[in-house]
Formats: structure tokens, C-alpha cells, sequence
């Protein structure tokens, strides 16, 4: 971490090597980069894609699990299933999912004669393919620490609700969602931090592309390091992302901690 904000004011050899001290115009520069300014919309918008949605899934598919029904342990081995996968393996399944002409959900367009959709080519779905691979691959890990937090609340109350006439939904608002907002906060936490760091499913799936549509900062920092050799720059990009990861893990505890319910 110090060697990275020793380099972020350096100009560096291919080796990485710092060769001429700069100051902050490495930090400048890339405020002034409409290609950086790309990078930091895409991040946020894949962020605010992935994390709301995806702790909604693992938080419906974890109710629904959580039911004392017959079978269910087979619903809940294929809720978390995704985590038995990496991330280039599932990517790769992806690809082929969004492929034009052999992808099903083409297929699945042409079967309702709708116009097909070129999935990972066209920068406006690009941004919104890899976001949906990534609540896919995500929700498995989110579905089984909620799935754990249902666990763990006493059944006493939801008899005594019961008894008292309580429906559901009720129980759900004030009982299930209060006893299981630690469990929430955590997820949420974890969620916005790994979303800020996905690097996997870009790589494999449209390389930043196209038109830097996909470009999130992590790619970013690898592209501008390894396949430009700038590492002072890639230094620079990778100390703003620690300071937005920071700032919004601070926002988490300082807002989203006061509504948690410790029992």
C-alpha cells in the first residue's frame, strides 16, 4: 500500500521502476482524462447495478428457503451454488450465454420475434450484461450468510406473532428484517466493497470495452500498469479507488450502523 502511493508521484520505467518525481500531476492528469471520467461512471453505475439488486435476490431467495418445507435443502444447495464456481469459469459460461447468433438469450428473443439484443458489443447493454453475471455469481455467497441470519432469529417471536394475529408481512417488517439487520449490514458492506474490486468478468467477458463502456477502475489500473507499463498513473487510480472504497465503507458505518438491531 506505501509503495503504491510512493509511486503514484512518480513517472516510472517499464520496470516499475520510479524515474521522475511529479508531484500530484499524475493525480491531475487523470481528473483531466475523459477516459478516467468513463472509468468512474461505469464503476459507480455498476455499483449501484449490482449491490441494491443483488442483496434483494439473496434476500428473497433466502426467505423462501428459509421455510420449513419438504425438499427444501435441495433449494438451498441451488441457491448457493454459485459460490462452488470461479469467477473465469462462470465468465466464460456467461459469454456464451450473451454470444449474437448461438447465445440463448437471443434465442430465447427470436423465439418472441423480438430484435436481437448484440449483448456485450453494444455499449449501452454491455455495462448491464456483466452486471447481471455479476448478481448471479454473487448471490450465492450473499443467499447463504442470509439464509443464516433467518437461522439464527428465535422462533419464540414469530409464535408469539402469531398468537397475536400477526400476518407475514408484518412479522417480516418487524420482526425478520430488524432481528436480521446485522446480518444486512454486513452483506451490503461486503457487497459494495467486492463490487468496487471485480475484475474477473470484465476481463474475460469485454476486455473494458466496448467504447470503455465496461472500463471499471480495477481494469483500469491493469490495463495502465501492464499493458501500458504506467505505473505511476496506475499508482495514482489505485489509491483514488482505496479512498472511494474508504469513504463509502465510512458512509456504511456511520449511517447505515445506526438503523443495525443488536440484540
Amino acid at each position: 500500500m506505501f509503495r503504491t502511493i510512493y509511486l503514484s508521484f512518480f513517472l516510472t520505467d517499464q520496470q516499475g521502476t520510479p524515474s521522475l518525481f511529479v508531484g500530484l500531476e499524475n493525480y491531475a492528469y487523470l481528473f483531466q482524462s475523459d477516459s478516467f471520467r468513463k472509468s468512474l461512471k461505469a464503476t459507480l453505475l455498476f455499483v449501484l447495478y449490482t449491490v441494491p439488486t443483488g442483496v434483494a435476490i439473496s434476500l428473497f431467495l433466502a426467505l423462501l428457503a428459509n421455510e420449513k418445507l419438504k425438499g427444501i435443502a435441495f433449494f438451498r444447495t441451488l441457491y448457493s451454488s454459485t459460490m462452488g464456481m470461479s469467477v473465469a469459469a462462470s465468465s466464460v459460461v456467461w459469454l456464451f450465454l450473451f454470444h449474437p447468433s448461438i447465445g440463448m438469450f437471443n434465442r430465447v428473443l427470436n423465439f418472441f420475434q423480438l430484435k436481437e439484443i448484440q449483448w456485450l458489443l453494444d455499449p449501452s447493454w454491455a455495462l448491464v450484461s456483466v452486471s447481471i453475471s455479476t448478481i448471479w455469481m454473487n448471490t450465492g455467497f450473499c443467499f447463504l450468510i442470509l439464509l443464516g441470519g433467518l437461522q439464527n432469529i428465535d422462533e419464540n417471536l414469530y409464535e408469539s406473532a402469531k398468537i397475536d394475529g400477526a400476518s407475514y408481512f408484518y412479522r417480516l417488517r418487524r420482526i425478520t428484517i430488524p432481528m436480521l439487520s446485522p446480518t444486512l449490514f454486513f452483506i451490503i458492506t461486503v457487497s459494495f466493497i467486492n463490487a468496487f474490486q471485480s475484475f474477473g468478468q470484465i476481463d474475460i467477458l469485454t476486455k473494458g470495452g466496448p467504447s470503455e463502456a465496461t472500463n471499471l477502475i480495477v481494469y483500469s489500473i491493469y490495463r495502465e500498469a501492464f499493458i501500458n507499463y504506467q505505473f505511476g498513473t496506475a499508482s495514482a487510480q489505485a489509491v483514488i479507488l482505496f479512498l472511494c472504497i474508504l469513504f463509502v465503507t465510512i458512509l456504511q458505518f456511520k449511517f447505515g450502523e445506526k438503523k443495525v438491531h443488536y440484540q
